[in-house]
């Protein structure tokens, strides 16, 4: 199995630690990865901007002035376009669903490709276990400066708690943040270019964006955890 530097909260290098070789190595299309990032771009936007055509504005239906004599274009009312506070041309309306479906499939080949190239380029270092008795900002800060990651877009993700929800589709697992995670959280959230999340909410564009991530020891424990369960069910 591949292996990956392992580190203490002071910093300090502690080791190596194992991944799965499913995760260090993997590779997919290019174009499997736009799709997704696509996909995912598509989706987060509302499509709810509405703008007010000249039907729709409140304004008076008055005649600027009159049609003749005047030696000026004729106008027909103040609610044109060309006047303050007329309505707009061509702009934005509300439109119908854009959702763009994503393959799970795919979309998990697209983040363990996106893990695994960040791994090959020597960007992912594994944190023992952070467990803050309070809000320490300048902990974390020192703990990124020590790796060499101050003022570099970081993310950190780890291991979250699961609950089981009975749906239509029968019995799913959902990772919800675990309480100790409250203090990582409030120590990570002034520091720039910094984000968290949990490793099982993280999508390929959280990856996709970072320049280097930070892994918890539970956090790849937990990635281990599923592909091995990944690789039994094939």
């Amino acid at each position: 199995m591949a292996t990956l530097r392992k580190y203490n909260l002071a910093g300090e290098d502690v080791g190596q630690i194992e991944i799965c070789d499913s995760i260090a190595l993997a590779e997919v299309n290019g174009q499997m990865i736009k799709d997704y990032i696509t996909a995912i771009r598509a989706n987060a936007r509302q499509w709810s901007a509405c703008t007010r055509t000249r039907s729709e504005v409140s304004h008076s239906n008055k005649k600027p002035h009159r049609q003749k004599g005047l030696g000026r274009a004729r106008q027909g009312s103040l609610a044109a376009p060309q006047y303050k506070g007329g309505g707009v041309v061509h702009g934005p309306r509300p439109k119908f669903n854009q959702h763009v479906a994503i393959n799970r499939q795919e979309k998990q080949a697209a983040i363990r490709a996106l893990l695994g190239e960040k791994v090959r380029g020597n960007r992912v270092a594994v944190v023992e276990d952070i467990e803050l008795e309070a809000p320490k900002t300048q902990t974390m800060a020192r703990l990124l400066n020590a790796l060499g990651l101050q003022g570099r877009r970081t993310l950190v993700l780890a291991a979250g708690s699961y609950i089981e929800i009975e749906g239509e589709n029968g019995v799913r697992e959902v990772s919800m943040p675990v309480a100790i995670h409250s203090h990582l959280v409030k120590s990570l959230r002034n520091l720039q270019r910094t984000e968290f999340r949990l490793v099982a909410n993280a999508s390929g564009y959280d990856l996709l964006k970072a320049g280097d991530i930070i892994l918890t020891e539970s956090a790849l424990a937990e990635l281990n955890r599923r592909e091995e369960k990944r690789g039994r069910n094939r």
